[in-house]
């Protein structure tokens, strides 16, 4: 399914609304002025709301991205990608993304 590009600047939390940042820019591929996320990219993510109850949220990963774009061989992020969060298996959520770049 298509989507817009996910890049650095880019607004994504857990289910539980803690912010979540990319580890690793790509900057081969830049977009709105900021470098690209790949898919083997690890987002570490802090303040989960779940922490007096149950297992936070710590890091979460992207499950799928592109199929037909790719940099340094890698599928890139995009917002209608599949995603879990480490720890308790929630999706990470996309707030906001650049709206020019759409990828398959």
């Amino acid at each position: 399914m298509p989507g817009p590009l996910l890049h650095f600047g880019a607004v994504v939390t857990c289910s539980h609304a803690g912010p979540a940042t990319p580890t690793v820019p790509n900057p081969r591929v830049v977009v709105s002025g900021q470098p690209s996320v790949t898919q083997a990219t690890p987002y570490v993510i802090t303040g989960c709301s779940l922490t007096p109850s149950g297992s936070p949220c710590v890091t979460g990963t992207w499950t799928s991205g592109t199929v037909r774009v790719t940099s340094n061989g890698m599928p890139l992020v995009i917002a209608t990608g599949i995603s879990t969060c480490v720890s308790n298996g929630t999706p990470m959520l996309v707030a906001s993304v650049q709206p020019r770049v759409i990828a398959t």
